[in-house]
Parts: structure tokens; sequence; C-alpha cells
């Protein structure tokens, strides 16, 4: 099918740029029943299962991010979009490993959202599920160097992130 579509601009912004993730939500894929998509792009509302919501892993400043990445095959013609989240937990405890272990078991498809340092939420996982691809760390060598969890979640997607509103978040969370 060709690709009959104008392309738009992109504009310069004033706005302040701040990197980083702030917040961090996640719901097993199952307890996420359906959202509603804007033409803009924006999930606009999210429906679950029951009384079930997104749970929030809390994490110290400037311990988490991610990054999205495109992988485009010009011999093959397929592209998609690869997002790698990752977050330290700090202080390792038993309350803390057996939330992990939930996440962890039967390498579980999830729904993540993120709210970045811009105070934009994002949805990853959306298609195709997230899933916990990395989890390590321990006690460090220092006293300085605390002891935490290391998280790392993989979304392979066949569109970039959708945006979703924060109204939309407030009735999940």
């Amino acid at each position: 099918m060709p690709c009959n579509t104008s392309l738009t601009s992109i504009l310069k912004s004033c706005d302040n740029n701040t990197g980083g993730v702030t917040k961090f939500y996640i719901a097993p894929t199952e307890f996420v029943t359906g959202n509603t998509l804007s033409t803009g792009g924006t999930i606009t509302a999210i429906t679950m299962s029951g009384s079930s919501k997104f749970v929030e892993y809390e994490f110290n400043k400037n311990t988490a991010n991610y990054v999205e990445e495109a992988a485009i095959s010009l011999e093959n013609g397929s592209t998609f979009y690869t997002t790698t989240v990752t977050l330290s937990i700090p202080r390792r405890e038993v309350a803390k490993r057996n939330a992990l272990s939930l996440i962890a078991a039967g390498q579980r498809d999830l729904k993540i959202i993120l709210k970045d340092g811009n105070g934009l939420f994002w949805f990853v996982g959306y298609a195709n599920s997230a899933n916990l691809t990395g989890l390590g760390e321990g006690s460090g060598t220092a006293k300085g160097d605390g002891s935490k969890y290391s998280l790392t979640f993989l979304a392979e997607e066949p569109v970039m992130m959708y945006e979703v509103s924060a109204a939309a978040v407030a009735s999940v969370i």
C-alpha cells in the first residue's frame, strides 16, 4: 500500500525539557480490558477488570529512564519500536522481593504507565505488552552504594508509545 500521507512540521519548543522518569505504574495485561485512543494519538480512557488498578513502584530521583528505538529494515519493509525501561528500587527487603517475584513469575505480560520529567504520561506495552527482562543488583561495596534492585522492562511494539491523559491515569491508579 503506498504512503500517501503528507508530512507534518516539527517546531522547536520554548518549554523546558527535563529528562528522566518520575513515576512508574504497572498492571498485569489481563487486568487492562480496554482503552480509548483519540485521533491525535493520546489514550484518553483506560478500562480495568473489576476493581483492579495499576500499582506504583517508588524509586529515588534520577534512577529511572526509558529508551525508545526504532528498528527499520529497508530490505524487509518492516518497522517496530523497542522500549526499554530501567529503574532502581532502593533497599532490598522481603516485601519488595515478594512483590518483584509476582511480576517475574511466568514471564508475565505487563502494561506500564510512566510519567516523564516533563510531566507527561506514556503507555508502554500498548499492543504487545511489556515484560520484565532483567532483575538484579545487590548490596553494593561501600556504605554509600546502598542496597537495591535494578529492573529492566522491554516492549516491542508496532508504533511508538502513546501519551496518556492525566485524567485517564488518575482513573486507574
